[in-house]
């Protein structure tokens, strides 16, 4: 993967986790009515869970930023992605899944193999190798 794709796709991933935590840290109530969802027995759950969305999409920005320099993060997006995609894939397997969290799923399990092919394309070679490395 090219450091421009590289630079994209950590930056897209930013945008999409961020205005993610943001719509739902300040549209959390609307959003859950306008799907038709019961309202959680306190707001601060989906608070708390946006504000992680969007401190982990400036960690993306960060790695937009240097991708080979910081990745480092990436294994922590990696993560981020899973955790959520498995919990997503769990429940709509039970069949007790809202309609509003499976595109999302869908998108972060895509981003995971991206951020997969991005952790492999940014390993350093091994040092001192045969073909005149350090000495």
């Amino acid at each position: 993967m090219s450091r421009s794709a590289l630079r994209s796709l950590f930056g897209m991933a930013g945008v999409y986790d961020f205005i993610i935590g943001l719509v739902f840290l300040g549209f959390g109530p609307r959003l859950f009515a306008a799907a038709g969802l019961t309202q959680p027995n306190h707001w601060g759950y989906i608070q708390f869970a946006a504000l992680l969305l969007m401190i982990f999409g400036t960690m993306f920005f960060a790695v937009a930023r240097d991708p080979v320099a910081n990745r480092n993060l990436i294994p922590y997006g990696m993560l981020l992605k899973a955790a959520y995609v498995g919990i997503v894939a769990f429940y709509w397997a039970a069949g007790d899944c809202p309609w509003l969290f499976k595109p999302f799923a869908v998108i972060d399990g895509i981003m995971l193999g991206l951020f997969g092919l991005a952790l492999r394309g940014t390993a350093s070679p091994p040092v001192g190798n045969s073909e005149g490395g350090n000495r």
